[in-house]
């Protein structure tokens, strides 16, 4: 080969046009069914874990006068699970759903307004502990990224994931917390 045919060859488009319309369309539909399966098996899972899930108890309400705030957290909560197992999610009465959430701690417990997603309240009495982690079911972050409360609801202990705007708050949020609950435990032990 000469040095102009090598030019000349370089010089050719090197794709051929598509004929086959029929065969690429038939391959874009059924990836479009198999991504249409996996969002609906995803869902379905969702629904038998909250089905599973049907014995939790409704979630407190907030009282109306909770009292002056020790405390104010904005942030984003990352969901609950059961206690000590950070995979085991609980989706039950909309716990699953990640959201903004502004934390506001009371000498009547811990109120968590979540903007599009259902508030709780945590009274007092029912807070377990606090702790600084490094993840919960779907959220992994550096080591003491998330604050992990835990409280019980109903016959069971649930770890909540909440990470501050500001992850500097977190350690002030722990003590606050573990402060308060063992006043709680020291207050309740004396009236007995």
């Amino acid at each position: 080969m000469t040095y102009a045919a090598l030019i000349n060859l370089a010089a050719e488009e090197k794709s051929a046009e598509v004929t086959n319309w029929g065969g690429r369309i038939g391959w874009l539909v059924g990836l479009a069914l198999f991504v249409a399966l996996l969002y609906w098996l995803m869902r379905q899972g969702w629904q038998w874990r909250r089905r599973l899930q049907s014995d939790l108890p409704a979630l407190p309400a907030a009282p109306q006068e909770p009292g002056e705030a020790k405390l104010k957290l904005s942030g984003r909560y990352h969901g609950s699970t059961t206690a000590g197992q950070w995979l085991d999610r609980i989706v039950a009465h909309g716990l699953g759903v990640r959201s903004k959430a502004e934390l506001t701690l009371t000498d009547a417990g811990l109120v968590v307004v979540r903007p599009g997603a259902n508030d709780f309240f945590v009274p007092a009495a029912q807070l377990r502990e606090a702790r600084l982690d490094k993840g919960i079911a779907g959220k992994v972050l550096t080591e003491g990224g998330l604050l992990v409360v835990t409280w019980s609801h109903g016959d069971r202990l649930i770890d909540s994931g909440f990470r501050s705007d500001r992850a500097e708050q977190h350690p002030a949020w722990v003590e606050a917390i573990n402060s308060m609950i063992i006043t709680t435990t020291t207050t309740e032990g004396a009236a007995r």
